[in-house]
Order: C-alpha cells, then structure tokens, then sequence
C-alpha cells in the first residue's frame, strides 16, 4: 500500500478514531477481533475433537440408568447382586410348528453351541422338560424362544457373537428368527438415537440456513450462526463425554442436550449478527461494531444464558440419574453456546463482516408490531382474558395425563429388539415380564408363604405367576394385575405390597413401580425444583429491571405458555392426535421423565425471550419513553429479531422431532409448540396488554429494593459513544467478497492515497 498523501493525512487527523466502548463484553469483543485467527483455530479444535472423541459418548452412554433412592432400583440391584448377570439376548423361531424336525435339530445345535460360548451363563430352548422350556413354547404350538443369559463379564464381543449365532438360524428348516432381548433393546436405542441425532442435524441446519439468508438478505450473515452452532455441537459432545467418565449418562439425555445447544446456539448467534448489522448501518466500522455488538447484543446472550441455566438447574434438587444428567449436560452446554457466542461470532465477523449487507436504514418505529400493540392496548382487557382462557384451555388436557415406562416402545416398529419384546408378551406370557415383581430377601419358601398368605389375596391382583429363587438368600414373586400393566390398578397393588410385608424385608418392582417411585420423587422434590427456579428467575428479571411487578408477571405468563405445551403433548402421544402423520404409535401415556424436562426446557427457552423483549423495553424507558411508548417501540424493534428465533427453534426442534425415537419425538413436538405459542401469542399479544393494563404500576417496587436494585443492579444495555466520522477510500468498484482493509485498533477503513485529480475532502463520510 502507498504512503497515504499529505492531504490525506491532514483530512485522517481532523477525524477521531471511535471511542473504545467500556465494560469486560466489549473488551471480549475487541480481543477475539484482534485475534480472530487463534479464535478460530481454537474453536475449530474444538470441533474435531468433539467430534473424534466426543462422538463416542453413545457408546458409552447408558440406557435405562438407575437411581439408588427408587426402590424398585433397589430391589434390581438386589437382585442383580444375587445373580450376577449383564442381560439375556432372546430369539424368536417362528413360522413353522415348534416340534417340526427340521426346525428343532436346527435350534438345539445352536443352544447347545450357544452353552459353550464365553460369557454365557445358561442357554435355553422349547425342547427341554419342566416349567422354563414349557413357558418358551406358544400356545399354538408354532413358535417357541431360545433365551441366552450373559454373565456380567461378557464382553461387547461376546454379546455379538451370541446374537449372530441366534441370527444364523434363519431360515433354518423354514422358520423365520428374529433376534432381541434386552441386551439388543439398549444397543438399538444407542443406535437409534445417535442416527436421529444426526438426522435431527442434518434436517436442520440446512432449513435453518436458508431462512437466515430470508432474514438477513445474504449468505455471508446467514452462514455465521449455522458455522456458530456447528462448532458448539462439537463443544457439547466434548463436555457430555467428559460427564459420561465421571456419572451414568442415559442415552436419552444426548439427543435432548444436542437439541438444546444447537437451538441456542443459533439463536444468540442470530442476535450478534444483527446487531452487528445494525451497528454497521448506523456508520460502525468493522472492529468498532464488533465492539459494540459484544457490549450489547453480548450481554443480552450472557444474561439470557444465565436464565436458562437458572431453569436447568432445577432439576438438580431430584435424585433420578436421568434428571441430574440432563442438568449437568444442559447447563454446560448453555455456557458452551453462549461462550461461542461471545468469541467465535466476533471473530467470524471480524472475517466476514465486509461481506455482510449493511442495512440502509434502522428499523423502523413505525410497522407491523407497533400496530398490532396498539390495536391491543385499545382492547386489553378482553385480549388478557382471551389469551389466558386460550392458553388455560390448551394446557387442560394435561390434568389427565398419564405417566408410563414405555420400554420396547420407545423405538420404532421396525425395530428387532421392539419386535421380539412386543411378540413375548402377547404369546409368551409366562416368559414375559411380569407387570410387578416382589423381591424377597429370603428363601423360596418363605417367599411362597408370603405369595400365598399376603399377596394373592390383595384386591387388584389377579394371580401369582411364579415364585422363583435367585440365590439361597433371594427370591422374586411375578404378580399379575388386573388391567393395564401400568394403570391405576397396578399402581394401587404397588403401594398395597409396599404398605404390608407381611414382616419381610421386600422390594416391590416392575414397570408399574418405577412410574410410582418417579411420581413419588416428584411430588416430594417437585416444589423445590420449581421454587428454585422461580426464585432464581424472580431475582435476574428484577435486578435487570428493577420492578417486582414484572418478574412475577413474567413467570405466570411462562407457566400459561408451558401447560399449553403440555397439553399438546398429552393430545398428540397419550390420546394418538396425528399419531399417523408424525409415525408412532401411542403408548397410552408419557414417558415419565419427559414434562419434567419440558418443564425446564421450555420455562428456560421462555424466559429467554423475556429477556429479549424487556430488554428492548426497558433501554427504551431508560432514555425516557413512556411506558406506553416503552412498550410499543420495544415490541416492534425486537418483534423481527424475536420471530425470526423462535422460528429457527422451530425447526430445530421438528426436525428432531422428524426421529423415530419416541422420547426424542416427545421433546421436540413439546418444546416446538411451547416456542411457537411463546413468541407468538404470548409476546405478541399478551405481554404488551398485560403492560397496558398495568401501566407504570409495571415497573414499581418497595422503596429499600429500589435503593438495593440501584445498587447491585443489571444493566441490560450500555451507554455506547459516538461514532465519529472517519476518512475512508473513495468509492471504487466493488469486487464480489471482497474484503475491505481496516485499522487493527479502530476497525475504521483505512485511508488510501487519492488519485491525481481526487479530492479528499469528498471523502468524509460517517465510518
């Protein structure tokens, strides 16, 4: 570059360089543009390690963990005690009669082969004598089991080779085999699981790359945030492997945790590229609306990270595996998409914030949401009760919902190991589970006299199947119930057996008692975990606004938005509402843990926007606007930005919902509807009429929290300075992707020497 010409240096000393904006965000945003590269690097290392190694966290994830407070967990782990175990893989042999010749040659070689395999503690077919052989043969007579158990020891390896044995007998004299078990039910969830991860991404970001190309006019902008989000996915893998050495991650909270991090992610980076654009429009050099931006739209993604993790953190106070995991991957990758954020996206604009179109003008103040806050502050009253009748409806289903283990159903009905489970319980019912087990701590008689004196006579039980002896000190008694496995019924034998022992030291377990031990667990910690939460979110909204009203406000009307999310996924999975449209087939319930995540999840994600929102409005009246007008700019400056997130949500949800997993579906219909409800109905409408009806009243407090919010409190925005004007080149043709030198400090153009005939004075315009 030429030595700029002396009239050029006289006109660059008249323009000041952009103040430095204060505060550590700002002072972020200035070194991760200065050292754009190593940010970079750093984030790119990020990605591949996460990728490399923390795609591994599935292999290592946990299907099913349990819980050492729940006593039907207990009494498994008695029982596993007894009788080391890892798990049985089971065969199907049907399609031809059981006693065909061809066909049972054919199974008792395999058994017997099977016997001798490493790490198979027993092997059994339909062809021995007594009770078990007898309970593997259906009652037609045209199909029977061979059940495999594995010593707790065998390997992976093992398990493989006991499976592919039982697979090779297809065809076998004719029969058709398929091979299950439970041992191939917690490989095909980690299967099924990681491939609709990935779909879920795959779905996504592309969807979510062209709306943002909608939203910001150009691709440069648009690509910034799926770059952002792709680099956090890997940081996510990275912190939930780490957790995965330390505690049991069930491989439902992986999916849940990616979904959540990858919404998030672009929805911040969504705001910092805004900002940045909107900076730019108002005459920012590069760096200085790097600056600005991280001062900013930063400290709207921190503090809007910080209520997120707020929500999270509430399921901490329960003791179930599942819970405490999700919250510990959760919050971590809440501080993983808001530290991306914060220093990938300035390093990124720092690289392609020349190509970025630059807004011609600011919003606004005049448009589609300032007219619609009006029209609804002219009818208020009727719109408040309107949207909350609306929501309260939406949410009732809810009040019936029912809460189940769905096991096998969880996976899709192509699925083996679904198959095998599904064909057991309805022609094998002496081999299937039963609906409540009884572990006794005890021999096999004492177990029986118990069965006989106690348990068969309790009403609701239809029968004992089997008493059985695990070891000389252990025995189990199979309970039979009337009606649903999981229904009322079975739920009154559960607490019935566990309210009369008859003086034995017992586990009451089964499918029907983990629903009760989680409803138990729910209703003792359930009110702690919402006041944590509501106490945590209370505090942030009212030392970001200093208002008592506004707070409490803010958290009835997420509760509204929540039970209507709820509501929908009662309709949709419990009564089977487009069960055909989404590909699943209704199990009669929920799966137990999931309103609780949707619960956090959703509450976070709300309050997410509130932040967004009265932000923008509390900046407004913070530079003396009214309440009312406060009200009616903050909605239509932040309505765009608002709208446009929630939709990017959604369809980061859906496309996870687009999975065949019936958990990860359950999720991401839930949190698409509660989303889509939040940003609409209640931003939109209720929010600005509950604040016309309350008018000033919104933003009172009793005087010593006043005095305390002047002193602690946070401020949602910063006093930014000036931009000063600047000497940049004349105009020259624009080359496509160009990038447009800068100053190192000042992020202003650097001034060239003009050409003979070219006067620098014309040059001055706003940097």
């Amino acid at each position: 570059m030429r030595k700029p010409s002396s009239a050029a240096s006289a006109s660059a000393s008249v323009a000041a360089p952009a103040a430095l904006v204060g505060g550590r965000l700002a002072a972020l945003g200035r070194f991760c543009f200065r050292h754009r590269r190593w940010v970079l690097g750093f984030w790119a290392v990020v990605l591949v390690v996460g990728v490399l190694i923390g795609g591994r966290v599935f292999e290592g994830s946990v299907a099913g963990a349990s819980s050492a407070s729940a006593e039907a967990d207990r009494g498994n782990a008695v029982v596993a005690a007894a009788d080391p175990v890892k798990g049985t893989v089971t065969a199907v042999v049907d399609g031809k009669p059981v006693d065909d010749p061809a066909v049972k040659t054919a199974v008792e070689r395999a058994t017997a082969e099977i016997a001798a395999l490493p790490g198979v503690s027993a092997a059994v077919d339909a062809y021995g004598s007594g009770p078990a052989p007898a309970a593997l043969r259906s009652a037609d007579g045209t199909a029977s089991l061979v059940s495999v158990r594995l010593a707790d020891t065998a390997t992976s390896a093992q398990t493989d080779a006991v499976t592919q044995r039982l697979a090779a007998l297809d065809g076998a004299g004719g029969a058709h085999v398929t091979v299950g078990g439970d041992l191939v039910l917690q490989q095909e969830v980690k299967q099924q699981t990681e491939k609709d991860t990935r779909f879920g991404e795959m779905v996504t970001l592309p969807l979510t790359l062209v709306v943002m190309v909608l939203v910001f006019g150009g691709l440069s902008a648009a690509s910034l945030p799926v770059i952002g989000a792709i680099a956090s996915v890997g940081g996510a893998l990275l912190a939930m492997f780490g957790f995965s050495r330390i505690m049991d991650i069930d491989t439902s909270v992986l999916p849940i945790a990616t979904v959540l991090g990858l919404g998030l992610s672009i929805d911040y980076a969504l705001l910092m590229v805004n900002r940045f654009r909107e900076e730019r429009g108002h005459g920012a050099g590069i760096a200085a609306a790097v600056e600005r931006t991280a001062a900013t739209a930063g400290r709207t993604v921190a503090f809007s990270g910080l209520t997120v993790a707020v929500a999270l953190s509430g399921l901490f106070v329960f003791t179930s595996p599942v819970l405490g995991a999700v919250a510990a991957a959760g919050v971590s990758v809440v501080v993983i998409a808001v530290a991306a954020a914060l220093t990938l996206i300035p390093a990124l604009l720092g690289f392609a914030g020349s190509r970025i179109k630059t807004p011609t003008a600011p919003v606004p103040d005049e448009g589609f949401f300032s007219r619609t806050v009006r029209r609804v502050r002219k009818r208020a009253v009727l719109v408040t009760l309107a949207s909350v009748a609306l929501l309260m409806a939406a949410g009732a289903p809810f009040l019936h919902a029912e809460m189940r283990n769905s096991g096998a159903a969880v996976l899709p009905a192509s699925s083996a190991g679904r198959q095998v489970a599904e064909t057991v319980d309805q022609r094998f019912p002496q081999a299937s589970a039963a609906p409540v087990t009884v572990v006794v701590e005890g021999g096999a008689t004492v177990a029986q006299a118990y069965a006989d004196e106690v348990v068969a006579k309790l009403p609701g039980v239809s029968g004992v199947r089997a008493v059985s002896p695990v070891s000389d000190a252990v025995s189990t008694i199979d309970v039979l119930v009337h009606g649903d496995p999981q229904g009322g019924q079975a739920k009154h034998v559960v607490e019935e057996l566990r309210a009369d022992r008859g003086g034995l030291k017992t586990y009451v377990t089964g499918g029907a008692a983990s629903v009760v031990d989680f409803q138990k667990e729910l209703l003792s910690r359930g009110p702690w975990a919402l006041g944590l939460v509501a106490a945590g979110t209370l505090v942030l909204l009212f030392l970001m606004t200093g208002s008592v009203v506004m707070p409490v406000k803010a958290l009835l009307m997420n509760l509204l938005s929540l039970g209507a999310s709820l509501g929908a996924l009662t309709l949709v999975f419990q009564d089977g509402w487009f069960s055909g449209l989404l590909g699943f087939s209704p199990t009669g319930g929920l799966e137990t843990f999931i309103p609780v995540l949707v619960f956090a999840f959703a509450f976070g994600l709300s309050m997410d926007y509130e932040v967004f929102l009265l932000a923008r409005i509390k900046e407004l009246r913070d530079k003396g606007h009214s309440c009312t007008r406060s009200v009616e700019l903050g909605v239509q400056r932040s309505g765009r930005i608002i709208t446009s997130a929630a939709l990017l949500m959604v369809i980061v949800f859906a496309g996870f919902a687009l999975g065949d997993m019936l958990m990860v579906k359950q999720m991401g219909i839930a949190l698409a509807v509660a989303v889509a409800v939040d940003a609409t109905l209640v931003r939109c409408l209720l929010v600005p009429a509950a604040m016309s009806l309350f008018g000033e009243f919104n933003w009172w407090a009793p005087a010593p929290l006043r005095r305390l919010h002047r002193r602690f409190g946070l401020s949602e925005h910063v006093e930014l300075p000036a931009i000063e004007p600047a000497v940049i080149p004349a105009p020259r043709p624009v080359v496509a992707d160009s990038v447009e030198p800068v100053e190192p400090v000042t992020g202003q153009p650097v001034a060239a020497e003009p050409e003979a005939g070219e006067s620098p004075a014309g040059d001055l315009v706003k940097a």
